[in-house]
């Protein structure tokens, strides 16, 4: 368990430590930071340290920023701090851990969708480039 300081004991009144994503930023530019933090308090109060960040929009490269400090993500999970589901799947996806299987099934559904779609975007083209010669 966390060996907590004087300061943190008196404002800790018991539940857990929680790996979690309080939300930062404007009106349609949410901005997320990941945080280790007492469950029971709020979502975007105190925390004990800021273990990195998420930025979900896409940059001009496409790419959606993230930065982790994994030696201090590493040590919480160590002292006992639990994962709140978007952190689990952030960690995932960056190789800290393997990934949910349920994320590579709906990847895999998704291809197929996707693979769907364009199958029949080119038939539907077929279909009319085969209508205009014959009229």
């Amino acid at each position: 368990m966390v060996q907590l300081t004087p300061v943190l004991r008196k404002a800790y009144h018991g539940g857990h430590l929680t790996i979690r994503l309080p939300l930062s930023g404007c009106t349609n530019r949410p901005f997320y930071r990941i945080v280790a933090a007492h469950n029971k308090w709020p979502r975007d109060g105190h925390f004990v340290e800021q273990l990195g960040s998420y930025n979900p929009l896409p940059n001009s490269h496409g790419e959606k920023i993230v930065a982790l400090n994994l030696e201090r993500i590493r040590h919480w999970i160590g002292c006992g701090a639990h994962l709140s589901k978007p952190v689990a799947r952030l960690l995932g996806l960056s190789g800290f851990f393997p990934l949910h299987p349920m994320m590579i099934t709906n990847a895999e559904r998704l291809r197929r969708k996707r693979a769907h779609e364009v199958l029949l975007a080119s038939q539907k083209t077929d279909t009319e480039a085969t209508e205009t010669k014959t009229s």
